[in-house]
C-alpha cells in the first residue's frame, strides 16, 4: 500500500484562531468557559475541550448570568450578541474572519435595499447566523432547482453571497444558474468560498487521479470535510470521511491500494498520524506527502484575548 498524504489538509487559519482562543480562555480565565454551539465542527477538538471545561450549549439561556462565553468560528447573528448584552455575558468573539466579510457584505447589501440570495445549507450554523444580519432581505438556496423557484422583478435589486465552506463545483454551478436567469445580478468583489476550503478541495481533485482510495479525516457535520468526500466520489474513487482510527473498516481497502489521506479544515493533525500509523502497521504502507499549495495564512486573537497571550509568552 502507498499512502498519498495530501497538503494542505487539516486546519485553516480560522480554526486555528477559534481553537487557540478557547484554550487560552480556558488556562487564563478559568473553566468553565461556555462555547456556543460547537467550537469547530470535528468530534475530537470538541470532546478534547470538554474534558479541559469547556461547556457547549446551544442557547444561552444555558450560561449562567456574568459567565464568559466564546462565539465559535462560524458566527453569531446580531440577535445572540443582544442577548449576550443582557445577560451580562462575557462575550469572546473567535468568529472567522472569512466568515465576518460574509456577514458585512450582507449588511452592507441590505442597507442598500437589496434582496440577497446566499447560497448555503439550510440549518448550519454559518447560515444561521448570516441569515441572522438581514433576515427580511435574505432568501436561502442550496442547489439549482431552487434556483428555478425563484422569481424576481427585471433590474430589482438583487446580489449573492455564498457559505465560506461549499463545494467549489457546485457553488458556481448555482451562480451560473443565477446569472442565467437573473443577469443583472451582483456578487461579492472577492469570492466568498474561503481559500483553505478552495485548496483542500483542488488538492483532492488533483491527487485522487492517482489514488484507488480517498479517506477524509473530518466529522459528518463538517461541511467542508463533507464536501471533500463528494469530491473524492465524484472523481470516480470510493471515498470515506473519519472522525478517527475507529470508524476505519479493514474492508474498505485492499494491500495494494493507493490511498489518498486528507482532513477537513476542522480535522486536527494529531488524528491524521494516528490514521496513518494505523494504515503503516495493518499494511506496511509508504508514505508520500504531496504539496499542492503553500498557506501562509494567519488570523489574529479576539481583541480581549490578546493581551492575555502577550503574558503568556
Amino acid at each position: 500500500m502507498e499512502i498519498i498524504l495530501a497538503a494542505p489538509r487539516g486546519f485553516c487559519a480560522g480554526v486555528n484562531m477559534a481553537v487557540n482562543s478557547l484554550d487560552l480562555a480556558i488556562r487564563h480565565l478559568g473553566a468553565p468557559i461556555y462555547v456556543y454551539h460547537e467550537i469547530v465542527h470535528n468530534q475530537y477538538v470538541v470532546k478534547r475541550f470538554e474534558s479541559k471545561g469547556a461547556v457547549f450549549v446551544n442557547s444561552l439561556t444555558e450560561v449562567p448570568e456574568g459567565s464568559n462565553v466564546l462565539f465559535s468560528a462560524h458566527g453569531v447573528s446580531p440577535k445572540i450578541r443582544e442577548e449576550a448584552d443582557a445577560r451580562s455575558l462575557h462575550a469572546i468573539d473567535a468568529t472567522c474572519p472569512l466568515v465576518t466579510k460574509v456577514h458585512l457584505e450582507a449588511i452592507k447589501y441590505a442597507k442598500a435595499n437589496y434582496t440577497i440570495v446566499l447560497i448555503g445549507h439550510d440549518g448550519h450554523d454559518e447560515v444561521i447566523g448570516t441569515m441572522g444580519e438581514a433576515p427580511e432581505a435574505i432568501v436561502l438556496v442550496e442547489d439549482e432547482q431552487q434556483v428555478e423557484q425563484l422569481e424576481f422583478p427585471e433590474g430589482s435589486k438583487l446580489a449573492y453571497l455564498t457559505q465560506t465552506t461549499l463545494s467549489v463545483d457546485d457553488a458556481n454551478r448555482i451562480i451560473r444558474r443565477l446569472q442565467e436567469r437573473f443577469p443583472w445580478i451582483e456578487g461579492p468583489a472577492k469570492e466568498d468560498i474561503c481559500y483553505a476550503t478552495q485548496n483542500r478541495q483542488e488538492a483532492v481533485r488533483m491527487l485522487s487521479t492517482d489514488a484507488d482510495v480517498v479517506l477524509v479525516i473530518g466529522s459528518q457535520n463538517s461541511s467542508n470535510s463533507q464536501r471533500l468526500r463528494e469530491l473524492g466520489i465524484e472523481q470516480g474513487k470510493a471515498a470515506y470521511l473519519i472522525d478517527g482510527v475507529d470508524d476505519i473498516d479493514p474492508a474498505w481497502f485492499s494491500p495494494q491500494d493507493r490511498v489518498l489521506v486528507t482532513a477537513g479544515a476542522s480535522a486536527p493533525e494529531t488524528v491524521v498520524q494516528a490514521t496513518i500509523r494505523w494504515l503503516v502497521k495493518q499494511y506496511s504502507a509508504t508514505l508520500r506527502e504531496e504539496v499542492i499549495r503553500e498557506e501562509q495564512v494567519h488570523f489574529p486573537l479576539p481583541r480581549p484575548l490578546r493581551d492575555l497571550a502577550k503574558t503568556q509568552s
